[in-house]
């Protein structure tokens, strides 16, 4: 019996030796096992990574950097684009700080030398480049900077073939006896959300510098211009990344990088290539762009106007006021009227209406899907050509027009219909139909939509009266001080004329 017991002792003893050994070794291969399998699926993963290597290296070639100098007499003198608001109001006050810090800034008064830098890309082997208008807008000189050409040279003086402030797009040409390396556009319309995207330009000075991302939306409205409907993307870009361009995976330039919130991280805006190829084309062509007009004001349908107008859904672009002897008046298009499709294509905004008719040219025909008093019907309109000096001028406004050049506004006397909606009281001050770019009252953040109630202190029922208070007390004083009303609140908002 005592054999028996230090029998099963001794085996029991063995036993559990082997059970500890076969733990330990369970224990050591579960580790390795994990690190392989974790190894495994990072090879994977980065297997299904692009590689930018040879993108960056091919498409490297045809991306340029643009340097200007233009004469200013010291004081802050960067571009307007983007500037609809007071200084501290816009989302984009801080990327033009920035910008403004790196380059540096003289005192008031002193002649001086402002220098810029940006970016752009070589479209065509015979030197035409892309590049943002804020870019070179206003330069005296400029510079295109490559990484060299087969004879080895560099920089080039480059001529100014065309510009768009309302796009911020411009037209470059350089002379060389080489045929230059250049990027090709592609589909932006094809873009999905998610897609794997590289940018590459000359952030702060450093040159061909190459970041990627993600496109992280599509038709974003950043206040601006008339044309909004940028790509979003999480790519890095800075102030010196302007006028570069974005690119897929298969070398085409997708989008014209053009700005960022700087307040923000990873929040980038470009150009889509689909709008930039219509106006590069135009200004390639022509030297300037042709755009079709309608001649209304317009404004987005929300939920209760929906429901007051008996529209399923909040879409489409109400008519506010249609302008006289216009396309839309000859065609019999009346305020109050939605419109809902331009030849068949669904409307979804106001500045979708806008994109689709600056897309046509002057002279076209189109059909117009009008929602008007609870029924559909079909319009057939001529559009006419949009002119920003018109704009800019009044001239939209008929009789009415005038003093609007000093400002670059276009305005009209409230009426009834509208006092009542903007909750005015009574008929009175100027409805902003418009702003032109780069303007006085764009720099100083007036805005379409805008009513001017007092300009210096005095009421402005007619735009006679406003002339005369910029002409007069203004000029005076160097300076117009107007009370305005927007979304139902009253502010002041004040601009130098001299």
């Amino acid at each position: 019996m005592q054999a028996r017991m230090m029998l099963i002792q001794r085996f029991g003893t063995v036993d559990a030796h082997q059970a500890n050994v076969w733990r330990y070794t369970m224990k050591y291969a579960i580790r390795i096992f994990t690190l392989f399998f974790l190894l495994s699926a990072s090879v994977a993963l980065a297997a299904q990574l692009p590689d930018f290597t040879d993108l960056a290296e091919r498409s490297g070639q045809a991306v340029v950097n643009i340097s200007t100098v233009k004469i200013v007499k010291g004081q802050r003198n960067l571009p307007h684009f983007f500037r609809q608001n007071p200084r501290g109001q816009h989302p984009f006050d801080e990327f033009f700080d920035q910008f403004e810090r790196f380059f540096g800034e003289q005192g008031p008064g002193v002649p001086r030398e402002q220098r810029s830098l940006g970016s752009g890309f070589i479209l065509s082997a015979d030197g035409y480049i892309v590049t943002n208008n804020h870019v070179i807008d206003g330069a005296d000189s400029i510079k295109v900077n490559l990484l060299a050409d087969k004879n080895g040279k560099r920089s080039y003086d480059a001529e100014v073939v065309g510009t768009d402030k309302e796009t911020d797009l411009a037209l470059l040409k350089i002379t060389t006896d080489s045929s230059l390396p250049y990027l090709a556009f592609g589909d932006s319309d094809a873009l999905k959300v998610g897609q794997w995207v590289m940018a590459i330009g000359n952030p702060f000075g450093l040159d061909h510098t190459v970041t990627s991302g993600i496109v992280s939306a599509k038709g974003r409205t950043i206040g601006a211009g008339p044309y909004d409907n940028f790509i979003q993307t999480d790519a890095s870009i800075n102030p010196g990344n302007s006028g570069g361009p974005l690119i897929n995976l298969d070398g085409q330039v997708i989008g014209i990088n053009t700005a960022i919130i700087a307040s923000g991280q990873g929040i980038g805006f470009a150009i889509p290539s689909k709008l930039a190829r219509q106006v590069i084309d135009q200004l390639k062509e022509h030297k300037s762009v042709k755009r079709g007009w309608l001649g209304v004001s317009i404004q987005d349908v929300d939920e209760n106007s929906a429901k007051a107008l008996g529209l399923k859904s909040a879409r489409g672009a109400l008519v506010s006021s249609v302008t006289p002897g216009d396309p839309a008046e000859k065609a019999g298009i009346k305020a109050g009227d939605v419109v809902t499709a331009v030849d068949g294509v669904d409307v979804n905004d106001a500045g979708d209406l806008t994109r689709k008719i600056g897309d046509l040219l002057p002279g076209a025909k189109i059909t117009l899907t009008v929602w008007r008093d609870g029924k559909t019907s079909t319009i057939p309109v001529v559009l006419d050509q949009r002119n920003l000096e018109k704009v800019a001028q009044g001239g939209q406004g008929g009789p009415e027009s005038g003093g609007e050049e000093l400002l670059g506004l276009a305005v009209r006397p409230v009426t009834e219909a509208e006092a009542k909606a903007l909750e005015l009281g009574s008929a009175r001050g100027l409805l902003v139909v418009e702003v032109a770019a780069g303007s006085l009252g764009e720099q100083n953040g007036l805005s379409s939509g805008d009513v001017i109630l007092e300009a210096n202190g005095k009421a402005v029922d007619s735009s006679k009266a406003f002339k005369a208070l910029i002409d007069g007390d203004g000029k005076a004083k160097g300076v117009i001080m107007l009370l305005i009303k927007r979304q139902g609140r009253n502010m002041f908002r004040t601009i130098p004329l001299q």
